[in-house]
């Protein structure tokens, strides 16, 4: 990728920050890979479209140390599960074998699995030593008549988010727009239907499913979420829908605003986090249509949801309000998951924000207020001391901190992408009460907290001891 094509997408003009005082996103610090490069932004971001073979043209390492540490789900194929990688050697490098292994491992994918697409992720190694993968993916293309999408990613050009951008790029590029027409099917009520994407939709746990009811009753069609529970046809025709959600802050802004700007397609920014905000989102998606019918079908679902909510999540409010919660990730988390809180009555003392844009922060003061304390970084000591400076009754954060957590014997729960349980929507709002109730009412705490019964033993005989 040239460094005027980084630039461009480091430069995004969606992004309310970039302005005349400050343009464009964080530059990457030389050397500093913490918390995910290029590479690994892009293949999260792509991993989950699951009727594709994706293959990472580099050293063992780049596959094996980033393969599958999301948690998406499939509702049918599970070729992505299935980790590929040329596994270039040193004697590949030396003797300039890059190219040639990678068009061999498309053939190898191919007839072993027949997908529907093939995707290459390229690496460091490969692109330090000019491989050409976009003449290869072309070659490859024309010689076996399936679709080989280059994805130029490597891990040195920058960040995660950029490499989130990437990804989008190359289905820009690449991708979408290349299907025909896909019909408008009959809804059983008789109403109309609108289609609609998802983008930075990832189904962590399944938890696009808790939404998908609501949709379906509604009249809107998720003709693809990019990329959770996706395929490939459906990413071919994110153009034809009309209306583009951005479910994950702006780690694919570039994709709503071309869809926009090349196809005329409206969009918004919004989370299927918390009470309040999946309510919104449903609200944005009927005025952002228009249609009259619509906006008024849609305060009827979300009247007769929050009023049933309300009433199932009563038992536990009772037993959250109140409690203080030191919230430590990242991206649209650090603002969707902190109204998703506040919904149960429950206090945020701090959120972090490594991963977080301008507009992130943003939203974080107007929910908790211009003082809100934001963490940039922290190490677990340094996690540790927060907890007790804020007096927070539990951590919510990735699960690189639940040791860190159950060491200082505090009632912890995993918020990241790694995570079992799916929170988002209605049905999302009622489990994440449930495993925050299950989490801090544990009666581990009470045993583990509790003075040892044999501690006034040990005192006894020592206080014997010395009086002897």
């Amino acid at each position: 990728m040239k460094a005027r094509e980084i630039a461009e997408l480091l430069d995004e003009p969606a992004c309310d920050h970039n302005d005349k005082a400050k343009s464009g996103c964080a530059r990457p610090t030389p050397g500093a890979s913490a918390g995910g490069c290029a590479f690994d932004g892009a293949q999260i971001a792509l991993l989950p479209i699951a009727d594709v073979a994706h293959i990472v043209h580099g050293p063992i390492a780049c596959a094996g140390n980033s393969w599958d540490n999301r948690g998406s789900r499939s509702s049918g194929p599970t070729l992505y599960r299935l980790g590929m990688t040329t596994d270039l050697s040193e004697q590949d490098v030396i003797m300039g074998r890059g190219e040639k292994r990678l068009f061999h491992s498309i053939k190898q994918a191919i007839d072993l699995h027949q997908p529907a697409a093939v995707m290459v992720y390229n690496t460091c190694v490969p692109a330090m030593i000019g491989d050409d993968i976009e003449a290869v993916c072309r070659a490859a293309s024309e010689r076996w008549g399936t679709p080989v999408v280059p994805v130029d990613c490597a891990g040195f050009y920058g960040s995660k988010n950029l490499g989130n951008r990437i990804a989008g790029e190359s289905m820009l590029k690449y991708v979408i727009g290349t299907a025909e027409k896909m019909p408008k099917p009959v809804h059983p009520a008789g109403i109309p239907v609108y289609d609609i994407n998802l983008i930075g939709e990832y189904n962590i746990a399944g938890e696009l499913w808790n939404v998908l009811p609501l949709f379906d009753e509604l009249g809107l069609r998720v003709l693809c979420t990019l990329s959770g529970d996706a395929r490939f046809h459906e990413v071919q025709s994110m153009h034809q829908a009309d209306v583009n959600m951005m479910v994950c802050s702006k780690a694919m802004v570039n994709v709503a605003r071309k869809l926009n700007t090349q196809y005329g397609t409206p969009w918004f920014e919004g989370s299927f986090y918390g009470l309040r905000d999946t309510s919104q989102a449903l609200r944005d998606f009927a005025s952002t249509i228009g249609d009259a019918d619509l906006i008024q079908r849609t305060e009827r679902v979300i009247l007769r949801e929050e009023t049933r909510l309300g009433i199932e999540l009563e038992p536990w409010r009772e037993q959250l309000r109140g409690k203080r919660v030191l919230l430590y990730t990242g991206g649209v988390k650090s603002w969707s998951v902190v109204s998703a809180l506040q919904d149960l009555g429950m206090e945020v003392v701090a959120t972090g924000t490594k991963k977080s844009t301008e507009e992130d922060k943003a939203r974080i003061r107007e929910l908790m207020g211009e003082e809100a304390i934001m963490l940039e970084s922290g190490n677990a000591r340094q996690l540790l001391d927060r907890v007790a400076e804020y007096r927070a009754d539990m951590l919510i954060a990735g699960g690189r901190n639940l040791y860190t957590a159950l060491k200082a014997r505090l009632p912890f729960l995993d918020i990241n992408q790694e995570r079992e349980f799916g929170y988002a929507g209605y049905v999302g709002m009622k489990e994440l009460a449930r495993q925050l109730s299950l989490s801090l009412t544990n009666p581990v705490w009470k045993q583990v907290r509790a003075k040892a019964p044999w501690s006034d033993i040990t005192e006894q005989n020592t206080t014997a001891a010395c009086g002897d």
